[in-house]
């Protein structure tokens, strides 16, 4: 198992450095190619602040796959509900639409509060 990093979201951006972890790109071994990435733990989500007007005019839109059903909630109602899953789409839109980035989203845990239950892992904290 790679290193594991913890963020917290009372710093500054931490899911643009979390996309940056998760893809390898702080290593000196890093190709475009491989998959060299390390485990990355964001902690307290729920206190993540959006700069600007972005919480009541950003909106988080979904297909169903059927017709008709495009589906859409707005941030300050998904925060509320659930932090973890707008921390995820964050990280996920700063990582690539291929087989390399869904496997990097795999190694992402999100928790909204300041426990996490990957203490065995040893994680080390990030500073920003």
């Amino acid at each position: 198992m790679s290193a594991a990093g913890i963020f917290s979201t009372q710093q500054t951006s931490p899911w643009a450095t979390a996309a940056h972890i998760l893809r390898g790109k702080h290593k000196p071994i890093f190709a475009p190619h491989c998959d060299c990435g390390d485990h990355v733990i964001i902690i307290n989500c729920a206190k993540a602040v959006l700069t600007g007007k972005k919480l009541e005019k950003k909106v988080y839109r979904w297909h169903t796959g059927w017709i008709g059903h495009l589906k859409e909630v707005g941030y300050d109602k998904l925060m509320k509900e659930n932090p973890e899953k707008a921390m995820t789409i964050a990280v996920n839109g700063m990582l690539p639409n291929t087989t390399l980035g869904r496997k990097a989203l795999t190694r992402l845990r999100c928790y909204a509060g300041a426990e996490h239950n990957n203490a065995a892992q040893k994680p080390v904290e990030y500073k920003i």
